[in-house]
């Protein structure tokens, strides 16, 4: 693992080189493509870290969009805007995130896990647009302190009874009383406020609306993929509890993402309609996870992936948009068919991709979820048909709202725009729908 985490601190010394940096990051995420081994449990073991198979398809997730922020967050660099800072702060959020996804020990992970707050926290007050950042900064920061906590406080109670924290020797705790429900709930509840799950969810549109592009892509793109994580690492321990309480979070899940696509069609804040998308998309995931399948796991995971390249590509679509006119309003920016005539390829291969239409990967790992959710239960085809059917809806709706209808007469100058730009949604849209020609690297 010390060949990723070895460029990354070398890339922070050249942090007032742009350029450096953000070649650096795009030939790690090409040595980490040429790294994937099929026929492995764990390598680059060592120091308490190592790569399982589903570590490696999250550290190549989060190196990819992370060196597509850079790509992105050109205009910090053009307007100067404290951009060696800026360079820092996504270096080190990247390097929290690397360890994260690859620590075997349920501390370190803990400890990392609660270390990718800070620079986004950073990325938020410092680069975000309007004055209700710190809001939204507060926000993020106690909803996810206030959960996780009693989450460090189970882990300990976990090395005091079992005394070892390392994840590949965690043993299954059994339901004996109320206190290993309490025991299972203060674990898992750390995850769901970051996955998020509908009711933890508050934080979530805020941060996405306030924070700058950067923000938004990597909170769309891996850090609500830390609580999946998460959860598929956790619930090895609570097997037996968990599948008691599997009615409640796939309830939870359908009814709450039903309710999340109906506010959906009712946002006219760009960025806030995709952030609430998330949010549907994941409870899916919940769902999925839950369950304990075979199915539910794979989908999850091809789902995250899938959601992570998507979600990140329509952020910074919504950014271009927010660039040339100065707002996010669907009511502003409309027409923009006419305004960023090219632009409107990308707007739409990016809004099929996140109904899940083919050849993306949301529609393998969808087909994947709703096949593990009905083989738990019949009864859940009603949950997962409306959710379904208004995923599509809001989807078109924000397509067809931001696309189509006069533009508005203040908006004088057509740059439809740059290489740049389209290299980056290029590079969002491609393994978005490429992977699916060969399932077995992102299926589990």
């Amino acid at each position: 693992m010390l060949k990723v985490i070895l460029p990354l601190l070398m890339l922070m010394m050249f942090n007032k080189k742009w350029d450096v940096v953000q070649l650096g990051l795009m030939n790690l995420s090409f040595v980490l493509g040429l790294s994937c081994y099929h026929n492995f449990y764990i390598y680059e073991l060592g120091f308490m870290i190592g790569m399982d198979y589903m570590s490696y398809i999250m550290i190549y997730l989060s190196v990819w969009i992370m060196s597509l922020i850079v790509l992105s967050s050109q205009k910090i660099k053009t307007l100067n805007n404290f951009y060696s800072s800026f360079i820092m702060v996504n270096l080190l959020l990247l390097l929290s995130l690397v360890i994260t996804f690859s620590a075997m020990d349920y501390l370190l992970f803990y400890i990392s896990f609660e270390m990718s707050l800070i620079p986004t926290l950073i990325l938020i007050l410092g680069w975000g647009y309007q004055p209700e950042r710190i809001q939204a900064g507060v926000y993020m920061l106690f909803y996810t302190l206030a959960f996780s906590l009693p989450l460090l406080g189970s882990l300990l109670i976990y090395y005091f009874s079992s005394g070892s924290l390392v994840m590949s020797l965690s043993q299954p705790i059994y339901y004996e009383s109320y206190m290993e429900m309490v025991w299972y709930f203060s674990t898992v509840w750390a995850f769901l406020v970051k996955l998020p799950m509908y009711m933890f969810h508050l934080w979530l549109p805020k941060a996405h609306v306030e924070a700058p592009v950067a923000g938004s892509m990597i909170l769309a793109g891996v850090l609500l993929k830390l609580g999946g994580y998460g959860l598929i690492r956790v619930l090895v321990m609570f097997q037996n509890i968990s599948k008691e309480f599997s009615w409640l979070w796939v309830s939870l899940g359908l009814v709450g993402g039903f309710f999340i696509s109906l506010m959906c069609l009712r946002q006219v804040d760009m960025k806030s309609l995709i952030a609430y998308s998330s949010v549907a998309h994941m409870s899916l995931v919940l769902c999925g996870l839950m369950i304990f399948s075979w199915w539910g796991l794979t989908g999850g995971v091809i789902v995250m992936v899938g959601h992570g390249l998507c979600s990140s590509g329509l952020f910074c679509l919504s950014n271009i948009v927010y660039e040339r006119i100065s707002s996010r309003s669907l009511l502003i920016g409309k027409g923009l068919l006419s305004f960023m005539p090219s632009m409107g390829l990308w707007w739409f291969l990016l809004s099929v991709s996140n109904m899940a239409s083919p050849p993306s990967l949301n529609l393998l790992g969808e087909i994947s979820l709703i096949m593990s959710i009905l083989s738990w239960s019949k009864f859940s085809m009603f949950g997962i048909s409306l959710l379904s059917f208004f995923s599509a809806a809001y989807t078109l709706y924000m397509y067809s709202l931001s696309q189509h209808g006069l533009f508005y007469n203040c908006l004088y100058a057509c740059c439809s725009g740059k290489v740049r730009e389209y290299l980056v949604l290029f590079l969002h849209w491609f393994p978005l729908n490429v992977l699916i020609m060969n399932t077995n690297l992102i299926s589990i």
